[in-house]
């Protein structure tokens, strides 16, 4: 880490004696220093007092309904905030994320904050969100139409504050973070869209004021077990798809996996047959298999691969039906794990925003889009929107705003600390 990058976290990064030996303007990077400047305090001071505003929007962006793969009625409404409150070349890239740019007086460092579109919830899921007090209710109301509404906060209180940054900045409406989105539009992002462009990414997603610099990784499985099928009477004797279904979900129930670092499995869908007395011609599951640690996620993936093929071997061994199941085994999912090390400058500015706005700071991991440039060795980390979010990817789901404009501060300030040189 080079001393000009080091700077811009000055707060933390270097020592008080090394501190007191940097130039103003190198010490006025610092976040705590920022806040002296008094068009940063109007900026940090507009996103408290347009709150309420921000919680209209949230909510207005919670009611339109956007589950992965159809987020363009949502996508077009963020296109238009982000219109409205001047962000320049707003467009819709190949995959379907909207993007904006905020020119600084230079093109670098290019700081990228973006915000997910998409929820896990399906197109009729009822959006309606509900308010009792401060509690807001509605599906996806914390993840992330919290997320979007701070995103957009963010650049209108960088507007009406007239800050001027000396790096650039793109915000940008994500799709298909959620589920089988599989990170596509952040994929998008660094690989079409701003490939080779991106210095900083942010990504503004859920609830709270964590802050995650490590991403964890996941497999996803979509597995197809294919026999005849016939009568359950006349065509008894015949292997099971169904069968051998439940022979490899038996398998998976045993797998033993690390606590740490912290290794998961899961069989979240399974579907198939046709009625009560008819063996299937075909039965699916799908399945998540999580870890931050790239070792320990191949290792998983593969004692997987082994049981699926041990459970159509045996399905077909127990009636003697050689090759008649067969399994079809398709990857719908491949988040790479990633980190961002504590010691980075993007963490110990993050640090240091924490510190400047008195609020307490620790180091989380998460699934999110900024897998993708932790992956790529690209600094980002993950920040959660303000406010209390409880029940998340359930029907059930809230958001207390109480005390939510400290989120969207501390994503003001972040961003104007992270767009300096």
């Amino acid at each position: 880490m080079t001393r000009r990058r080091c700077v811009i976290a000055a707060t933390v990064c270097v020592g008080a004696a090394a501190f007191a030996g940097l130039t103003a303007q190198e010490r006025s990077a610092a976040p705590a220093d920022l806040l002296k400047d008094p068009i940063v305090k109007a900026a940090i001071d507009a996103a408290r007092t347009n709150e309420a505003q921000t919680i209209e929007e949230q909510i207005r962006f919670c009611e339109v309904a956007a589950p992965s793969f159809k987020e363009s009625a949502r996508a077009e409404a963020l296109r238009g905030a982000f219109q409205q409150l001047g962000l320049r070349n707003v467009r819709v890239d190949k995959a379907g994320n909207v993007l904006g740019d905020r020119p600084g007086a230079a093109t670098q460092p290019h700081l990228v904050v973006a915000a997910h579109l998409d929820t896990v919830f399906s197109g009729d899921t009822d959006v309606r969100v509900k308010r009792d007090g401060a509690i807001l209710r509605g599906p996806g109301i914390g993840d992330n139409c919290r997320g979007l509404a701070v995103l957009v906060a963010v650049v209108r209180a960088l507007r009406q504050a007239a800050v001027q940054t000396p790096g650039s900045i793109t915000f940008v409406a994500t799709v298909g973070e959620e589920g089988l989105g599989d990170l596509r539009g952040v994929k998008q992002l660094f690989t079409e869209t701003l490939v080779g462009e991106i210095d900083r990414f942010v990504a503004i997603d859920g609830t709270g004021l964590g802050v995650a610099n490590v991403g964890v990784g996941s497999r996803r499985y979509r597995v197809s077990f294919k026999g005849p099928g016939g009568h359950s009477f006349a065509a008894f004797g015949l292997a099971n798809p169904i069968d051998a279904l439940g022979r490899a979900i038996a398998k998976v129930a045993e797998f033993q996996v690390p606590h740490q670092p912290k290794t998961t499995f899961n069989v979240g869908r399974v579907g198939g047959g046709t009625s009560v007395n008819s063996i299937p011609s075909e039965a699916w599951m799908e399945v998540d298999m999580r870890s931050s640690d790239p070792a320990s996620l191949a290792a998983l993936d593969a004692r997987f691969q082994k049981a699926i093929d041990a459970a159509v071997s045996e399905e077909n061994e127990r009636w003697r039906t050689p090759r008649m199941i067969t399994a079809v085994k398709e990857r719908v999912g491949d988040r790479p794990p990633g980190s961002t090390p504590a010691d980075s400058s993007i963490v110990r500015t993050a640090q240091a925003v924490h510190r400047a706005l008195n609020l307490p700071f620790s180091l989380s991991e998460s699934s999110t889009d900024s897998n993708i440039p932790m992956s790529l060795h690209i600094p980002a980390i993950t920040i959660g929107a303000g406010g209390d979010g409880a029940d998340a990817h359930a029907p059930t789901e809230s958001f207390n705003t109480t005390d939510a404009s400290i989120g969207t501060q501390r994503a003001v300030l972040l961003t104007i600390a992270l767009a300096q040189k």
